[in-house]
């Protein structure tokens, strides 16, 4: 597939960049410091921000599907609008351009009608919102912008990440069901890009974890 990624500078990013290519993928990727991407065969590089609604255009125009991994930084400074404004340019985007498929980065933050109380996750929740209460309003912030769209979109929800490897089996599950708190940064880039190409949770939040 032509899969266009934003985010892709992240650490799951890396993981996410480099499974597309080895499985036959063509990447394009926008990033304000093309420097931090590593080169590959199928990689092309857009240098730019968010809010440079050409730049954004150019990276999502000839996507089969586009992949977001943006998020509040986890060091330095967090603003909140211009990645929720930047958001609203790659939504705007793809519908100029006729892209249908987006997958996004989600947390538990974000709430799903089919999530049913777990304590561990609710506490984490509680937690993040009250240290970090600007990284709580984007995740939220984004998830408002997704889901009032048109598009064909998937939150994928990730609990807190790690840099354990990649393993044959990804619970997928809900807040509520049997399962643990951690996921691999490998793992989580293997599923986006299995929903990249997979629609049968268009509409829907799924949370992942490894156990």
């Amino acid at each position: 597939m032509r899969l266009t990624v934003f985010g892709g500078t992240s650490p799951t990013g890396g993981h996410l960049i480099r499974q597309a290519l080895q499985t036959g993928h063509t990447v394009m990727a926008l990033a304000r410091d093309p420097a931090k991407l590593a080169s590959g065969d199928g990689l092309t590089v857009i240098e730019g921000q968010l809010t440079d609604t050409d730049a954004v255009a150019r990276s999502v125009q000839d996507a089969e599907a586009v992949i977001s991994l943006l998020g509040p930084p986890s060091k330095g400074r967090i603003e909140v609008a211009p990645i929720l404004d930047g958001y609203r340019n790659i939504v705007a985007a793809m519908g100029t351009h006729g892209v249908r498929r987006l997958v996004a980065l989600g947390t538990p933050s974000i709430t799903d009608p089919a999530d049913r109380r777990e304590p561990a996750f609710s506490m984490l929740v509680a937690v993040g919102k009250r240290i970090k209460p600007s990284a709580y309003r984007i995740m939220v912030g984004i998830s408002e912008i997704v889901r009032a769209s048109d598009l064909d979109w998937t939150i994928v929800r990730v609990p807190l990440l790690t840099d354990g490897p990649r393993t044959e089996r990804i619970n997928v599950r809900t807040v509520g069901d049997k399962g643990g708190i951690r996921l691999s940064r490998a793992n989580a880039a293997a599923y986006f890009l299995l929903q990249a190409e997979d629609t049968t949770r268009v509409g829907q939040a799924p949370l992942i974890t490894d156990t």
